[in-house]
Order: structure tokens, then C-alpha cells, then sequence
């Protein structure tokens, strides 16, 4: 008897050897995923943008992850697109005391400081650059706009006084864009005598990339409120490059099921904000490598498991850039998208708040409560709070389209506040919402 219990266990261990129970495979899965979030997010993608190629080493190494993972297919579907980059001299100092003036309020020939001292900014902790704005260099008294009491006039009357001609005009972002009429004339040369902007921003400052395919006429920079009050003068040296027709492309993988009538299809975005200066750069650990790696291990464990309806998955590049890849995709699709069953896209999911937060398109609403059904069931999360479809993310272009989709992101939780900052890195990481994600639409496909 006894014999027969010590086969029975030898049985029972070579069996859970060969066929690990599915938490099992996820505990593989967490440490693969964690690698390639880390792998994406380290220094040799200088944040996965386009100035340095770091989009393209991202995508170059996205295809051997799925070959490795052993799906069916891999393509590279290229694209081009325009965009301003930052990745040369990224200097802004600032001084409290005014140059000094002549009687007749001309500007002495001595432009030294009568008193205090300059002091440089951070490049991504004090400022960043508006993703539309020039380089810019030289120096330049500031004009700060009295929101409490704020008139159009008077202040482009001020503009035109001789102490603030040149000058770079600072307000409050928010501000700016409630008067947005009159603040978009001082972007325009020939408009105003004013030399450029200041948006002031919260610490951490934001970086972004949207509307980079455009450049406009004077430079625009963000400032912490803490490092411009009070400030009179600024020096900037600031280089940029603007990208015209710049070659990248998305990696589309297939996993082939029993059934070739129908498909699920997977979206990420690999691309992220690339450098602020020759040594900063945004590593997107939660936006969205969190995102991508999701997909790599998902195409590993369909690879295995094989589904019963093909399965793509369609890493994007040009995301950050105002949804460039997944609009090319759409407009020139490698497979029908009317064969579409169900669309993931899966978007900064790095955090870990419990309620997760989802659009969905007209479309997909039919099969929404079955996602509401898994998760009260299986308590992945919380809740699924669903908003209102928006359009800032791969899902957008689909659901235009009338596609069946989802867009799944955790945000507010601890690394929410990192977004689009420097410090959106792998040091501030956060795992949480990958095994829930991961679990439901693993579940929904089973049961759809």
C-alpha cells in the first residue's frame, strides 16, 4: 500500500511537471511579462521614439518575442509619419530680478543682473516643451498673465510696451485653453510682439506627442507653477528636429484557430514620447509597454492553447503621435475588419486600482454584459467602469468602423500620477491589473 502511494505521488508530480494548473502558467507568464515590461522600458529604446529609432528597435524586438512565443505569422506593416523630436540641447534657466532699464525705459547696454542669479531647470521634472514648438534660443523677459482680472486688450497693450516686447507670455495651461481664441494668436508670428508661451502644469510636468506632425511659429514651454513665480527672465536653448516622412510600422502576429470565418484581434501601442534632450527620455513602462508585453504573453499562451477562431495581435507604433499606426491599419487592413468577432485594445493597464476603467463601441455593447457577467463572478476587479468612447487611444479607429471592441486601462492608481512624466519608469512599475486582465479576456473568449 505503501508503494503504491509513493507511485501515486511520483505519478501526480511528473503530471503537474508536464501540465502546470493555469496559475501555474500565469506565475510564468507575471516573470515573462515583468522582463519584457523592463525590456522595453530600459535605456536602449530611449522611450521607444523616433529621434534616436527607438520605436523601431521596440517593434524589431517585439517580432522575435512572438516568434519565440510561437505564433503562426509575423508581418511588419510599414507607414510613415511626421513629427517634431527634442533630442539635442535642453537648457532653461531662470532669474528673479529684472535687466536693469534706462529712464526712457530702453534696456541698458549692460545686460548683466544688477542682483541675484540664474538658475537652471530640470529638462522632465521643472520643464518640458509643447510637442508643436520650435527650438528656440536666447533670452527673454517674461510676461505673466493676471488671470483674477484678465483683459484681452490690456494685456496685448502691455505686450506692446517696450519692457515686455520679445517677451515669453506665462499662464496657466488650463487658462489658456478656457481663452484659447487669444492665446492661439500669440503662437502666430506677425499676431504679437511676443517671442513665445509658458504654460504653467503641475509637478510631475507632462511631456506630449499628439499634435507633433505640426510645428507652429513660436516656441511654447511647460513650466511647474513653483519654478516660473515670480521669475522675470529666461534663457533657453533648445534644439529641435522635425521628422518629415520618418518610416516605422506596426507588428502584426497571428495565431490560427480550428475556424478561419471570424477572428479575435489584440492591440497594444509599443511607440511611446522618445527623449526631452540628449540625456532624458521617457521610458512608458505603464504606457504602454504594460500594454505590449500583455499581448506577448497572450500570443505565447494562445500559441499552446489553441483557440477555436484565429487570433491576432497588432502591436502599433505612432500611438502617442495621434493614433498614426492603428489609422493606417484601418484604412489599409491585412485581413477584413467585418471578420472581427472582438477587439482588446489594452492601454496602460500598470497600476492597481481595483475598478478598471473600459470603453466600448456601439458594436460591442451587445457583449458587454458578458464581460460584467466573468468579472462579478470571478471578482477580477471590483468594477468595470465604462466611459465614454474617446479618442486617445488604438480602440477609437475601430470603433469608428463599427468594429466590437473594448479598451481596457487601470488608471488612478498609484503609477497614474507618473503619466506621461519621466518617472513613468520601471522602478515605479506597478503589476497589479496584468493577472485580472489577462484572466478576463482569456474568459470572454472562451465563453463568446
Amino acid at each position: 500500500m505503501r508503494d503504491m502511494k509513493k507511485r501515486i505521488n511520483l505519478l501526480l508530480v511528473i503530471y503537474l511537471f508536464i501540465f502546470p494548473p493555469f496559475h501555474l502558467l500565469n506565475a510564468q507568464d507575471m516573470t515573462h511579462y515583468k522582463e519584457v515590461v523592463k525590456e522595453l522600458a530600459s535605456a536602449k529604446y530611449q522611450g521607444r521614439g523616433y529621434a534616436k529609432g527607438g520605436a523601431n528597435k521596440a517593434g524589431h524586438f517585439l517580432a522575435k518575442e512572438y516568434k519565440r512565443a510561437g505564433v503562426d505569422e509575423v508581418t511588419l506593416q510599414p507607414f510613415t509619419l511626421d513629427i517634431q523630436t527634442f533630442a539635442g540641447k535642453m537648457e532653461m534657466e531662470i532669474a528673479s530680478s529684472p535687466t536693469p532699464l534706462r529712464g526712457d525705459g530702453r534696456k541698458m547696454v549692460n545686460s548683466k543682473w544688477s542682483n541675484g542669479k540664474w538658475m537652471g531647470l530640470r529638462p522632465g521634472i521643472d520643464f518640458s516643451m509643447r510637442e508643436y514648438s520650435p527650438g528656440v534660443k536666447g533670452e527673454f523677459p517674461v510676461y505673466h498673465v493676471d488671470t483674477l482680472h484678465f483683459d484681452a486688450d490690456r494685456m496685448l497693450a502691455d505686450l506692446a510696451k517696450p519692457e515686455y516686447q520679445n517677451s515669453l507670455v506665462a499662464c496657466e495651461f488650463w487658462f489658456t485653453y478656457k481663452h484659447r481664441d487669444i492665446f492661439s494668436r500669440l503662437q502666430k508670428a506677425g499676431e504679437c510682439p511676443n517671442a513665445g508661451l509658458i504654460y504653467t502644469w503641475p509637478a510631475p510636468i507632462k511631456f506630449f506627442k499628439a499634435y507633433g506632425h505640426q510645428v507652429v511659429d513660436k516656441p511654447i514651454v511647460w513650466v511647474t507653477p513653483e519654478a516660473i513665480e515670480g521669475v522675470q527672465r529666461v534663457r533657453l536653448n533648445v534644439d529641435a528636429k522635425f521628422l518629415k516622412g520618418y518610416e516605422c510600422f506596426n507588428v502584426i502576429s497571428k495565431v490560427e484557430g480550428s475556424r478561419h470565418d471570424s477572428c479575435y484581434v489584440f492591440t497594444a501601442h509599443y511607440d511611446h514620447l522618445g527623449n526631452l534632450g540628449k540625456k532624458v527620455f521617457y521610458a512608458g513602462a505603464n504606457d504602454n509597454a504594460s500594454g505590449t508585453a500583455t499581448l506577448v504573453t497572450l500570443a505565447a499562451y494562445y500559441a499552446k492553447h489553441r483557440p477555436k477562431f484565429d487570433i491576432y495581435f497588432l502591436a502599433f507604433s505612432g500611438e502617442d503621435a495621434n493614433l498614426r499606426g492603428s489609422t493606417y491599419f484601418v484604412e489599409h487592413p491585412t485581413f477584413p475588419l467585418d471578420k472581427i468577432k472582438y477587439l482588446f485594445n489594452i492601454d496602460m493597464i500598470g497600476d492597481n486600482n481595483p475598478v478598471s476603467y473600459c470603453e466600448v463601441s456601439d458594436a460591442g455593447m451587445k457583449a458587454f454584459p458578458l464581460f460584467e457577467k466573468i468579472n462579478a463572478r470571478q471578482h477580477y476587479f471590483k468594477e468595470l467602469h465604462r466611459g465614454d468612447l474617446a479618442a486617445n487611444s488604438d480602440h477609437y479607429v475601430f470603433a469608428t468602423r463599427g468594429v466590437p471592441c473594448i479598451f481596457l486601462e487601470n488608471e488612478k492608481g498609484d503609477a497614474f500620477q507618473y503619466y506621461h512624466t519621466i518617472f513613468d519608469d520601471y522602478e515605479h512599475a506597478v503589476f497589479d491589473s496584468y493577472e485580472p486582465v489577462f484572466r478576463l479576456v482569456r474568459d470572454f473568449i472562451s465563453q463568446y
